[in-house]
């Protein structure tokens, strides 16, 4: 499913922020454009910024009703791409929230699909569920479940009608209902029996020790961003402290190792850049396991 071609447009939930399209976009073997709310495309430097990592705004009312027109050009950028076999990606529910629960469909991704396979782009559409054991805490499991893909022919009524939007988005939410894991808030029982780990947890002993010296060591980065996003973020809070990492781990690995070179004047500290990463990886096994 990872190696698919286009044209394609993958439908899916959206349930923590920017974080859901960097996940897949990480994993797909071919480039993929992403829809993102309109308001962060403000300005000339974030509009080039975000558009150098294909991402197209998608504006709402909310955004302000004068934005709306521009919705049409990236809708005809979309199918622009679809006509050179690419790939993009849409949120269904339009809006991103913390919570395992299927929300209402909004229209876009039906009309989308409409419009091109009306301009004749044969176009499949692929249903994704994002599904996370947590949303806040480190360590977190991560599943991707996959629908069949919806075509054309699975239409009954014309493409360009009202009853056509309707019938789209009844087989996009039926399909997307088997992969969005619904779980109340506070079940965290549930939360458990479904992400729950499939090793043994022995096997967290051959980590255990790389796994403490992992927490030491990143214990001020990570709670250091945490208690900076915590309480200001709301939903994007996975997708920020992301962002936090991606620029700073390398500076934090960096400044870390000199510290200690100073401290010791061992060349041997300069090996922390290798082994922090490693014992990174090592507390994230060991806390899956556990």
């Amino acid at each position: 499913m990872l190696s698919q071609d286009g044209p394609l447009l993958i439908a899916a939930n959206h349930p923590n922020s920017f974080l859901d399209a960097i996940i897949l976009s990480s994993l797909f073997k071919k480039p993929i454009h992403s829809l993102a709310r309109g308001d962060a495309f403000a300005g000339n430097f974030f509009r080039k910024v975000l558009f150098s990592l294909n991402m197209l705004p998608v504006y709402r009312v909310s955004e302000g009703v004068e934005n709306l027109e521009h919705n049409y050009t990236t809708f005809q950028a979309c199918e622009n791409l679809f006509k050179e076999n690419k790939i993009v990606l849409i949120f269904s529910e339009g809006l991103c929230k913390n919570e395992w629960h299927l929300r209402r469909l909004k229209k876009g991704t039906a009309r989308l699909a409409l419009h091109a396979w009306d301009n004749g782009i044969p176009l499949k559409v692929l249903p994704l569920g994002f599904n996370y054991s947590s949303f806040r805490k480190f360590g977190k499991i991560v599943r991707l479940n996959f629908g069949g893909f919806i075509l054309k022919t699975d239409l009954q009524n014309e493409l360009a009608s009202g009853k056509a939007v309707n019938e789209f988005n009844d087989l996009l939410r039926l399909q997307l209902e088997e992969l969005v894991y619904e779980i109340a808030p506070g079940d965290i029982q549930k939360r458990k029996e479904i992400f729950e780990s499939e090793e043994p947890w022995y096997m967290s002993l051959a980590v255990l020790f790389p796994a403490i010296a992992g927490f030491i060591l990143h214990a001020p980065l990570y709670y250091g961003a945490h208690f900076f996003v915590k309480g200001k973020a709301n939903d994007h809070y996975d997708s920020v402290m992301v962002g936090i990492f991606f620029l700073f781990y390398p500076i934090y690995i960096l400044l870390l190792t000199f510290i200690f070179y100073l401290i010791t004047w061992n060349p041997a500290c300069f090996f922390l850049i290798i082994l922090m990463p490693i014992t990174a990886l090592c507390l994230l096994h060991f806390k899956k396991v556990i």
